[in-house]
């Protein structure tokens, strides 16, 4: 059965947690789509583990587009949220609206998300009125990851807590159906859960929340230029594939690949009438 945002408000009024992966092709979005993820998260990450990037800022609508829709074509069951990528959403009301649409018609998306709290409400009211569902984005935000001064937990003074609890009540009043909590202090993404009526999802936030996300190449030990002291590695799926990698080059230069069984045949006599 497709989840969609229904899916979250029922998950929270049950308390039943909200799992979410990232993707960013149509081969890993059918696996994890398969093995019951209740979420799969097209993110602006992809700058990182898909294009080589340092950060995230440099990532563009096209290439959130061309991302979405191939997770989208995948992911059968699972509801498909796209990043907006900065800058989409962050120059004007108008922008916000018509950078959403594309990813939801061009890029097949069932919502988006956006980073941001208080500032970003103007935005996340417009693309909610115009019938599109918004996932908010608050804590350490990556696209703002130069003002940051880097990737710093958030939340920690009393002054910045209080922010991010504001931020919270408001993305959940300009029309969010859920909103990301990432590298927030467990007892306050808790606290923060608990006074919303959303659907709250973690990463590095916390079991308090109601769901979690995590970057799949991180879980999977598949990327590791970082790796933050949130992620589990649930399997070396990086080491396994270096060693079959390392197979592959020294079976074909010792010619061990292709052997017989991998190999088409032809009648002898065919052969020999071509000399």
């Amino acid at each position: 059965m497709k989840n969609t945002v229904l899916t979250f408000v029922k998950a929270k009024q049950d308390k039943t947690k909200i799992s979410m992966l990232t993707a960013y092709d149509y081969s890993t979005a059918k696996l994890i789509n398969d093995a019951g993820i209740n979420s799969i998260l097209v993110g602006d990450s992809l700058g990182n583990v898909m294009l080589g990037y340092e950060d995230t800022v440099s990532v563009t609508m096209e290439d959130m587009i061309h991302h979405t829709k191939a997770v989208a074509r995948g992911a059968k069951d699972a509801l498909v949220i796209a990043d907006m990528p900065f800058m989409s959403y962050q120059t004007s009301v108008y922008d916000a609206v018509v950078n959403a649409g594309r990813l939801m018609k061009e890029g097949r998306a069932n919502a988006v998300k956006l980073e941001g709290g208080k500032e970003v409400c103007p935005q996340i009211k417009a693309i909610v009125d115009a019938g599109i569902p918004v996932c908010a984005h608050i804590g350490l935000t990556p696209q703002s990851i130069n003002a940051l001064g880097g990737n710093r937990v958030q939340g920690k003074t009393e002054d910045a807590a209080k922010k991010l609890l504001e931020d919270a009540l408001a993305v959940q009043e300009a029309g969010a159906f859920a909103v990301v909590i990432e590298a927030v202090p467990e007892k306050l993404a808790g606290l923060i859960t608990s006074r919303l009526d959303i659907v709250t999802i973690g990463i590095g936030a916390g079991n308090g929340c109601d769901g979690q996300v995590l970057v799949y190449q991180d879980m999977l030990g598949m990327f590791s230029d970082f790796t933050p002291k949130f992620v589990k590695r649930y399997a070396n799926i990086g080491e396994m594939m270096t060693a079959a990698f390392r197979q592959y080059d020294e079976e074909v230069k010792n010619t061990a690949f292709p052997s017989a069984e991998h190999t088409y045949k032809i009648d002898d006599e065919i052969i020999e009438k071509l000399y």
